[in-house]
C-alpha cells in the first residue's frame, strides 16, 4: 500500500461549521468541538476553532485530528462567554498540509475582521492569486481559501457591510465553495451558484439561534434541528435580529451537487438536499443488484462506505447479508508510512476478513469505488485467502476516468485504473470473478426526491464549470523568472 491515507480511495477537502446563540446559553467551545468530531470524516489533516467574544475574534488551529489538536489543556485555555463560533476540518486538495493553511482563517482589518471557513476548490484560484500578488498582497499559505480571505477583506473596505462584501466576492469566484464567515456581529453562510458542496442550516432549541454545517450530522451533535439546505448562490446572514436570506447568485447556474456526497463522502446519518445518505446508498445497491445480478451465497460490504450499498444489494437480490470484514479503527494517520515492508501488510492490519462469513462461499463484495486498483486487488485476495470460492465485485459508482477540480482529490488520469482499461480488463487486474459498476443514469437517480442535478465530471469528463487552465499546484511549481517577483540567476 502506498500510504494508509492516500492509496485508499478518495478524500473530501474539508468540513465547515458555524453557530450563533443570541442567549449565550450554549457552551460554544464544547459545541464546536462536538461538531468537528461529527465532521471528522471530511478532513483529517488539520482543524481549528474560532470564537467571537463581544466582537473580539480569536481561535486555535493546528495539524491533526480534533482529539489530537484540542487537548483538555487547549480547550481550557480557549476564551469563554462567546455567543458565536465557527470550526473547520481540512483535507488538502489545493494547498499543502501546513499549519498556515489550517482554518478558520482569522483576518483583522480596520473594519473589524473576520474568521473564514471554506470547503471546495476554486477553478480560477491561480489567476486570482497571481493578480493579488502582483498588486502587493503577501500570502502566508498556499491554499485557495486564503485567496478568498483576501478578496473578502478588500471588498469589505469598499462595501457597506460584510454580507455585501460576500456578495461582491462571489462575483469574482469560480468553482466550488461553501463558506462560513464570522464577523464581529454576524455569522454568514454562502454557497456557490452550482451548489457543488453541501451546506445546511439548523435551528437551536427554543429559538436561541442557528447553526450552519457541511452536513446535518454536525447539527445533530449540537442539538440543532435541520431547517433546510443553503440554496446554490445564496447568502444567509444570522445576527441578533434573526436569520435573513440574500439570493445573491441564486438561479445563476444549474444545481450540480457532487454526486459522490451520496456515494462516499457524507456520513450515512446525514440528510443532504432532503435525502438521507443511508437511503441513497441502499438505492445504489438495489440498482447494482438489478443491473448486475449473480448467483451467490452472501453479500458483504467493504467498510465503511460500502456497507449501506451492500445492504441494498442483499435486500434487492434476496441473497443473505453478512459481515465479511472487520476494520481496525485504531490505526493512526502516520502509521508505518515510511517502511516499505510494513506498508505491504497494511491491508491485513487495517482490514481482516471473517472466515466464518466467507469460507466456502460465493461472495458478492460491494465497494464504493475503484481508484488505482491496488487496494481492490489486495482486498479481494484477503477474501480468497479466507476461503471464498468466488468473489463478484460490485461498485456503487461508475468508473473513475477523469480528475476532479472541485474539491475531491481524484488522482491524475494516468493513475486511474479505469483510464485506458475496459471493465473486463479491470476485472482481471483486481482479481475478481465478475465486476459490475453503477451506470451514469443510475447514479443520477440515487436521490430523485432531492430535486437537484449532479456533477458527474469525474465519470464523464464533462464538467459544469470549465476546468482550470492552470492549477494552484502549477502556481507553486513556477520558475522564479515566471512569477513576476524576480529573475533567476
Amino acid at each position: 500500500m502506498e500510504n494508509l491515507q492516500t492509496e485508499r480511495a478518495l478524500h473530501e477537502e474539508c468540513g465547515v461549521f458555524g453557530i450563533y446563540d443570541s442567549t449565550g446559553r450554549t457552551d460554544m467551545v464544547s459545541a464546536v468541538y462536538s461538531a468537528l468530531y461529527a465532521l471528522q470524516h471530511r478532513g483529517q489533516e488539520s482543524c481549528g476553532i474560532a470564537l467571537n467574544v463581544d466582537g473580539v475574534l480569536s481561535g486555535y488551529r493546528d495539524l491533526g485530528l480534533a482529539g489530537e489538536v484540542f487537548t483538555p489543556a487547549v480547550l481550557a485555555n480557549l476564551p469563554q462567554g462567546a455567543k458565536m463560533a465557527s470550526g473547520h476540518v481540512r483535507y488538502a486538495t489545493a494547498g499543502q498540509c501546513t499549519r498556515s493553511n489550517a482554518q478558520p482563517m482569522i483576518v483583522h482589518h480596520c473594519k473589524g475582521g473576520m474568521a473564514l471557513c471554506h470547503n471546495g476548490n476554486l477553478t480560477n484560484a491561480y489567476q486570482l492569486r497571481h493578480d493579488l500578488e502582483m498588486d502587493g498582497c503577501i500570502f502566508h499559505g498556499t491554499s485557495d481559501s486564503e485567496v478568498i480571505a483576501y478578496l473578502l477583506t478588500r471588498n469589505r473596505l469598499k462595501t457597506p457591510s460584510i454580507e455585501a462584501a460576500v456578495c461582491a466576492t462571489m462575483e469574482q469566484l469560480e468553482g466550488a465553495y461553501s463558506l462560513v464567515i464570522m464577523s464581529a456581529t454576524k455569522l454568514i453562510a454562502a454557497r456557490d451558484p452550482h451548489g457543488f458542496r453541501p451546506l445546511c442550516i439548523g435551528a437551536l432549541p427554543d429559538g436561541a439561534g442557528y447553526a450552519f454545517a457541511s452536513e446535518s450530522c454536525a447539527l445533530d451533535a449540537v442539538g440543532a434541528k435541520l431547517v433546510r439546505d443553503v440554496k446554490p448562490g445564496e447568502v444567509v446572514v444570522v445576527n441578533r435580529e434573526g436569520l435573513r436570506s440574500i439570493p445573491a447568485l441564486c438561479g445563476r447556474a444549474p444545481h450540480t451537487l457532487c454526486v459522490f456526497e451520496y456515494i462516499y463522502f457524507a456520513r450515512p446519518d446525514s440528510v443532504i438536499e432532503g435525502t438521507c445518505v443511508h437511503e441513497a446508498r441502499k438505492q445504489a445497491g438495489r440498482f447494482l443488484a438489478q443491473s448486475h445480478p449473480v448467483e451467490a451465497d452472501v453479500v458483504i460490504g467493504a467498510p465503511d462506505s460500502g456497507l449501506d450499498a451492500a445492504l441494498g444489494y442483499a435486500l434487492e437480490s434476496g441473497i443473505p447479508y453478512g459481515v465479511g470484514f472487520i476494520k481496525n479503527k485504531y490505526i493512526g494517520r502516520t502509521f508505518i508510512q515510511n517502511n516499505q515492508s510494513l506498508r505491504e501488510s497494511t491491508v491485513r492490519i487495517k482490514l481482516n476478513a471473517v472466515p466464518a462469513t466467507v469460507a466456502g462461499k460465493r461472495v458478492v463484495l460491494v465497494d464504493d469505488s475503484i481508484v488505482r486498483g491496488t487496494t481492490s486487488a489486495r482486498t479481494i485476495r484477503l477474501l480468497r485467502d479466507a476461503g471464498a470460492t468466488e468473489v463478484h465485485y460490485r461498485i456503487s459508482a461508475p468508473p473513475f476516468a477523469h480528475p476532479c477540480y472541485f474539491g475531491t482529490d481524484i488522482p491524475d488520469e494516468k493513475q486511474l485504473i479505469a483510464t485506458g482499461h475496459t471493465v473486463e480488463e479491470i476485472n482481471a487486474l483486481v482479481g475478481s470473478d465478475t465486476l459490475g459498476f453503477l451506470s451514469i443514469g443510475q447514479v443520477q437517480k440515487l436521490a430523485p426526491q432531492s430535486k437537484c442535478g449532479y456533477c458527474v465530471g469525474c465519470f464523464t469528463g464533462q464538467y459544469p464549470v470549465a476546468p482550470p487552465e492552470k492549477t494552484m499546484e502549477e502556481f507553486f511549481s513556477r520558475p522564479l523568472s515566471q512569477t513576476g517577483h524576480g529573475k533567476t540567476l
